[in-house]
């Protein structure tokens, strides 16, 4: 009997293979990190053929680990990062793909508040322009690369792509399309008033064929057997949004719970059984064939942690120890004071400004590495809580929460997020959630489920929990709203930043 179910997690950089039994455990793991290129200032771009050989890899090593056979994988489920921008040609060969971290559009967007594109936008596609958005990255190729605009035959997301080397097919599905801001989120299906709205109503032949999350979009095609090592004829899902992926891979599938993610974005979500909020949220996405998500995002988590490592702990890793683990250790070391420094996670920019830098405040000649390592973890926190804010201002009701992503796996940084949040912070068993999300889209498509709930009620396990200290909660009450005025001291400075020096009259350039 077939008792396996595949699920793919695809990031920014890394690619995760994960076979996972009927009862969540994991059998076989196997994981491949890309290369981002940025060829110039705000452009963040992958090789599409490195993305499938890395796919691939993970695959085959996975099925080679569990010692199963391939037959014995029910069916394939894929979680990619949303945004950004994926296409194939007009021929259906890999053509771009721009990462969700890719700022070129930010002086588009801009524009387009000035004109007042998103309050056209955002009543159909519960979204505003931002600048790592598709239909921004569309409409900024569309105006800039002209060359390059006319040779898409086919845009999509992440996880897509992997679909269409596995079966063939040229499909999306409603939760990565509507969380990307190019669904009538509604009526879950495409809208050419939306298109217009973004200045591309001739582009809708280049969206895909749409389908529902665990809707079957095709089969293993022989090529991709041989490639993969899986079985022809293994039914492929349309797979998931990796945020909502997640979540459901984290136990979150209730309405009203709340899932936040600290990976390479910074991910807060609740389920909710209505489209929309009272308020504007920064987007929505589906859930379930009824429901949705409404989700505040930026890219400002645990990618600077993953900075920090690389550019001043290369020794560390060098000699065979964990930076992470010693990054938990130093910011442990620290007893919290009034004066410790502070941090803007803003290495790509932040939803509300797309002009914003990193940095670090308040530094004196007392503090230390480990205090420095506190404020990135601190920051990455305030950032989580300003949208946290945003979605309860917006009516959204949570009292608790499941953390994961990488944030999740140090035993230091939970409680720092409870402590900051003033919430309780649930950890999941599985690292892999994202991976876990997309098996159970996979039993249900395959019909092992009945819906998500049913499958992440005998897939899913809870690990650790943490509380609030109440002792520190006037302590980061005070250094939250430090954290929101510099940001706001800050603002003019970033955007002179930002602003191209302009060469004098008669200069050789």
């Amino acid at each position: 009997m077939a008792d396996y179910l595949l699920g793919l997690d695809a990031g920014n950089t890394v690619i995760k293979a994960v076979i996972f039994d009927r009862q969540g455990n994991e059998i076989a793991s196997a994981s491949a990190e890309g290369h981002s290129r940025m060829p110039c200032p705000g452009h963040v771009e992958r090789g599409l053929d490195e993305l499938w050989t890395n796919a691939r890899k993970v695959i085959r090593t996975c099925i080679e680990q569990a010692a199963i056979a391939p037959r014995d994988i029910v069916a394939v489920g894929c979680a990619g990062h949303g945004n950004g921008l994926y296409a194939l040609d007009l021929n259906g060969e890999p053509l771009l793909g721009i990462q969700s971290l890719d700022t070129r559009a930010a002086a588009l967007v801009e524009e387009w508040q000035q004109q007042g594109v998103g309050d056209r936008t955002y009543p159909i596609g519960h979204q505003k322009p931002w600048p790592s958005q598709t239909p921004t990255l569309l409409a900024w190729l569309k105006r800039h690369r002209p060359e390059a605009f006319s040779r898409l035959g086919t845009v999509f997301l992440c996880k897509d792509f992997i679909v269409n080397r596995l079966a063939g097919v040229r499909v999306s599905e409603v939760s990565d399309m509507a969380g990307c801001g190019l669904l009538d989120v509604a009526n879950r299906r495409y809208d050419q008033a939306l298109m217009q709205a973004y200045g591309l109503g001739d582009c809708m032949p280049l969206l895909p064929r749409l389908i529902e999350s665990s809707d079957i979009a095709g089969y293993v095609t022989d090529e991709a057997a041989a490639q993969t090592g899986l079985a022809s004829g293994t039914p492929v899902v349309g797979g998931l949004f990796d945020v909502v992926a997640s979540a459901i891979g984290s136990g979150v599938t209730r309405t009203g719970a709340a899932s936040i993610i600290a990976g390479t974005w910074s991910i807060n979500q609740v389920i909710i059984d209505t489209p929309q909020l009272a308020a504007p949220v920064f987007m929505s996405s589906t859930f379930d064939r009824e429901r949705y998500m409404a989700i505040e995002s930026s890219a400002t988590s645990a990618a600077n942690l993953e900075w920090l490592v690389r550019e001043f702990f290369a020794d560390v890793l060098a000699n065979g120890r964990s930076p992470f683990d010693l990054c938990g250790e130093l910011a442990a070391s620290i007893e919290p004071a009034s004066d410790d420094p502070l941090y803007h996670p803003f290495l790509y920019g932040a939803q509300q400004n797309g002009n914003a830098r990193a940095g670090f405040y308040g530094v004196a000649g007392w503090h230390t590495k480990a205090h420095l390592v506190r404020a990135v973890l601190e920051g990455v926190a305030f950032g989580h809580r300003q949208h946290i804010e945003t979605m309860r201002s917006a009516g959204a009701i949570f009292n608790e929460a499941v953390l994961s992503g990488g944030g999740s796996r140090s035993l230091i940084w939970p409680q720092i997020f409870s402590d900051v949040l003033g919430l309780p912070v649930s950890i999941a068993r599985s690292r892999e959630t994202g991976a876990l999300g997309a098996a159970i889209a996979a039993g249900t498509g395959a019909g092992i489920f009945s819906d998500f709930a049913a499958g992440a009620a005998s897939m899913v396990r809870m690990e650790r929990h943490y509380v609030p200290n109440a002792g520190l909660g006037g302590h980061y009450e005070r250094r939250y709203g430090l954290y929101l005025d510099l940001a706001e001291a800050m603002a003019p400075i970033w955007r002179r930043l930002s602003t191209p020096l302009m060469p004098a009259a008669g200069a050789v350039v």
